[in-house]
């Protein structure tokens, strides 16, 4: 039996409970974006930060590197190009493009966890420090060119990048594997009961913020970026890893990070950005909706 549909049916499982929960206002409204600052800001970093640490990273990651990052750049330019040519307006194509090429990072670690076996935390780390810093610096230039109102530039990149708290832990654990810290046995267990928390929320806490109902009036440009997202990108990746050799868990690696939908995060920025945020909200619901179909057939198919 295909390993892949057992893996990702739980993974959006949780997205699915999380979704209904919200629209039951259970256990509150209220509660659903404070648990999502929390499984952001503590319970991911820890995970990373405790499952980094004591791990040995090979230089043989490079393939997954090159494939993450020159995947994010192919789609990126494409859609670039392609903006004369596209009958949006430029907050539009501003939440298009973080649309094509923004990761949700909780469903792709929860993927990851379930199906790259021993290594997942390490391949992890290669993609997201690759993903993260290209896919921040790239939508916060765009936003600066086409957001509405805004004059923001340089500074409010290196903002994003300084504030991330995925970068921030990616690099933490980084740096205590290269001066080969030990963490202490408390330490240790505290990190990895805070990251056994942080997959079911986060996936929980992506399913309560979908809005089936922008997904009518934003149709267009939901589906111009589902089709760079969900197909371009994992395409483009996977002829990139599979050209420069890669190992068969990279090249599943390179897929994981690439096929998943948009983050829920891009809503903020879009909204923070001078970017069109309620077709901001329909991409996100579109594409995660898709994502259920796309995922587990271009990871059977790989």
């Amino acid at each position: 039996m295909d390993p892949v549909l057992p893996a990702v049916a739980p993974v959006f499982g949780l997205v699915l409970a999380g979704h209904a929960l919200h629209r039951m206002s259970f256990p509150a409204r209220a509660f659903w974006p404070a648990s999502e600052r929390l499984t952001y800001y503590v319970l991911f970093p820890a995970l990373l930060v405790g499952g980094l640490s004591g791990r040995d990273f090979e230089s043989g990651a490079l393939p997954l590197s090159l494939a993450v990052g020159g995947a994010i750049l192919a789609v990126a330019a494409l859609l670039w190009i392609l903006r004369p040519r596209l009958p949006l307006s430029g907050p539009v194509f501003t939440s298009v493009f973080q649309g094509g090429i923004r990761p949700n990072t909780y469903i792709a670690l929860s993927l990851a966890a379930a199906l790259l076996g021993a290594d997942w935390m390490k391949l992890s780390a290669v993609a997201l420090l690759t993903a993260i810093p290209l896919v921040n610096v790239l939508c916060v230039l765009v936003l600066s060119r086409h957001g509405e109102g805004n004059a923001t530039g340089v500074g409010a990149v290196f903002r994003q990048l300084a504030g991330n708290p995925l970068i921030l832990a990616c690099l933490t654990g980084m740096i205590l594997n290269a001066a080969d810290v030990t963490l202490p046995v408390v330490a240790a267990d505290f990190l990895d009961i805070l990251g056994r928390a942080a997959l079911p929320m986060g996936l929980l806490a992506v399913g309560a913020g979908l809005r089936p109902a922008t997904a009518a009036g934003h149709l267009r440009p939901a589906m111009l970026s589902s089709v760079a997202h969900l197909l371009l990108l994992p395409a483009a990746a996977w002829l990139i890893a599979s050209a420069l050799g890669a190992q068969p868990d990279m090249v599943r690696a390179a897929l994981i990070f690439t096929a998943i939908p948009v983050a829920a995060s891009s809503f903020i920025l879009a909204r923070q950005m001078g970017g069109d945020h309620e077709a901001m909200a329909a991409i996100i619901t579109v594409q995660t909706a898709l994502s259920i179909l796309s995922i587990p057939v271009l990871l059977s198919l790989a």
